[in-house]
């Protein structure tokens, strides 16, 4: 091997040891690492840069908005709700999510499906009152776990097939791999679900119910006459158990129900009183079928769904101390309306309306996306900012956003026109766009550009590994240590794959280990398909790093994780999988051909 491959090794090394730490950012040590190749000429600027025009960098980049359209006009809360439903364990919480997800692996990309559920896994998971952390890692796990379950699970699977095929081997079915994947689907969901109270982190605290906040806020709400929730139960409306937000009453007409039941039923233009803090109210107005408990937002000019929440805290200053709101006319005076007080912990039992201002009032406020702006520096209030998240859900375009994700689905497993997951993904970002289910601001928002740089800059660092002549360099020398034992050797490639697979791509580390095993198979006397579905499996079996499999990466960020955090909880996984394939294969596909 050359120099060019010994640097590459020593690189990467570095690069690992340096995540490992997770003292510097993970996009700065990959960059690093590329540009350090590039400096020493062992990468050219065309490969040190090509992974920023690959399908995979651009097919996340589009999914980021697609998703954002989603969101946007509540598809993610409707996941949330209807799919993982509300588990009391957390062992059956994280069964709950990674069941479907694993299933729709096996027939969708990996990475639309994650895309899809991250952003639903982080509502649920504060709905539940739990971390993000415990669920965000199985959602990655189940979906490289159910990409083993088909043909078409993977890019990995069908890339091999190909080069299976054209070396004259006979079809591969669809579900011909689910001999040994369905196995170590099971096997993996169930280590996840057992391991994970012991083995994932807990971090990123959610929402504490905490009623003596000195920010927490009596908010009303009105059951929308003709909106979904006329005739639910508190409990199947989702009203009950609130993280950090706990249901007073309900205004009936006249009537007063001071301590309601999970069991009690909604009726049109109930009044439904809420104490709470700030960050439960957002989630409070995105629930379909509730509408704010006054008349004054109807009268703003701005579409309710471009409207965003403020906290602003009353000054001595203001004119309207000492007023009433509604005698002060706060809507008129600031474009904008009140939809609750905190003062100083304790609950305000007047209407909205009623409320006579005080200095040292926190508002949350309803107003146009200009308003912090425009007071952020006025002598009326001592404090004014926009509470994160707090965009109304703009449910009128849901139904445009659900078809553009069917049709992208339909166009990504049919390709029309040779169209493959980018186009699919460019035309449904396209699309949401174009039918205003997200707006261009919204959609540059959307996009986790770390992640992209970070997905590009691996992608040099694998390209290094195979043009250099390291990767199978390596390879080669680990598969000579088994000599001819069949057994042995299929074990050292999957466990060479899967190494590979954590430091190049996995369609790289399964075409050079597609030709090693080969020849290998061919040395000892052995029938290739066992090694190859092997090599299938052992591709995808990429959970110890987080740059080893884009879908990790992509929930390192919203689970809080580390590098290290990884390697604890995917280790295991890794060997257990192992264990499973190479048991199996050779039962399913013996090493001595029957023909």
């Amino acid at each position: 091997m050359t120099w060019e491959g010994w640097l590459t090794i020593t690189v990467i090394g570095l690069v690992l040891v340096f995540l490992v730490q997770g003292r510097i950012a993970t996009d700065v040590v990959v960059v690093a690492g590329v540009v350090l190749l590039l400096l020493a000429g062992v990468l050219t600027p065309e490969e040190a840069l090509a992974g920023m025009a690959s399908t995979g960098m651009l097919t996340v980049a589009a999914l980021y908005v697609v998703v954002a359209g989603l969101q946007r006009t509540g598809g993610i809360a409707w996941v949330s709700r209807h799919v993982l439903g509300r588990p009391k364990s957390l062992p059956r919480a994280q069964m709950r999510l990674m069941l479907p997800v694993a299933a729709m692996s096996a027939f969708l990309n990996n990475t639309p499906v994650v895309a899809l559920f991250i952003p639903a896994v982080a509502d649920w998971s504060r709905r539940m009152g739990r971390s993000a952390s415990r669920f965000m890692m199985p959602l990655s796990y189940a979906a490289i776990l159910g990409g083993t379950l088909t043909l078409i699970g993977t890019s990995t699977n069908l890339v091999l097939s190909g080069l299976w095929e054209s070396g004259g081997g006979e079809r591969i079915g669809l579900f011909e791999i689910a001999w040994i994947g369905l196995p170590v689907a099971l096997v993996g969901i169930a280590y996840v679900a057992l391991a994970g109270q012991f083995l994932l982190p807990e971090r990123n605290p959610v929402i504490g119910r905490d009623e003596t906040d000195a920010r927490a806020y009596t908010v009303a709400m009105e059951v929308d006459p003709r909106g979904p929730l006329v005739g639910q139960t508190i409990e199947s409306a989702g009203l009950r158990g609130l993280p950090g937000l706990f249901l007073a009453e309900i205004l009936r007409g006249d009537r007063l129900l001071p301590a309601v039941g999970p069991q009690e039923r909604l009726q049109a233009a109930d009044r439904l009183v809420f104490v709470g803090i700030v960050d439960s109210i957002v989630d409070l107005r995105n629930v379909r079928g509730l509408l704010p408990a006054t008349d004054q937002t109807g009268k703003l000019p701005v579409a309710r769904h471009r409207r965003t929440l403020v906290e602003a805290v009353v000054s001595s200053d203001c004119p309207l101390v000492g007023l009433s709101i509604r005698d002060g006319r706060f809507r008129t005076r600031y474009n904008a309306v009140v939809l609750a007080v905190a003062r100083a912990g304790s609950r305000i039992q007047q209407k909205i309306g009623d409320i006579v201002l005080r200095p040292g009032d926190t508002l949350l406020i309803e107003a146009g996306p200009s308003f912090t702006e425009m007071h952020r520096f006025s002598r009326d209030f001592l404090l004014v900012s926009q509470v994160q998240r707090s965009h109304v859900v703009h449910w009128e375009k849901a139904g445009f956003a659900v078809a553009i994700l069917l049709a992208m689905v339909l166009i990504a497993v049919f390709a029309p026109f040779g169209w493959g997951m980018l186009e699919a993904a460019l035309l449904a970002a396209g699309a949401m766009l174009a039918f205003r289910c997200v707006t261009a601001t919204q959609a540059r928002r959307a996009v986790d550009w770390q992640v992209l740089l970070v997905i590009a800059a691996s992608l040099g660092l694998g390209k290094a590994m195979e043009v250099t002549g390291a990767a199978g360099f390596l390879a080669g020398k680990l598969i000579a240590l088994a000599g001819e034992d069949p057994w042995l050797t299929l074990l050292m490639v999957y466990l060479i794959t899967t190494m590979l697979t954590e430091i190049v791509t996995n369609n790289a580390a399964a075409v050079l280990m597609f030709a090693i095993a080969a020849g290998a198979a061919e040395v000892i006397g052995a029938d290739f398909k066992p090694f190859l579905f092997t090599i299938m499996m052992a591709a995808s079996a990429s959970f110890v790093t987080p740059i080893g499999y884009q879908t990790n990466l992509m929930v390192m960020g919203p689970g809080g994780y580390r590098f290290g955090d990884y390697v604890r909880m995917g280790l295991p996984l890794n060997l257990v999988a192992g264990l499973v394939t190479c048991s199996l294969a050779p039962l399913v596909w013996p090493f001595t051909s029957s023909g």
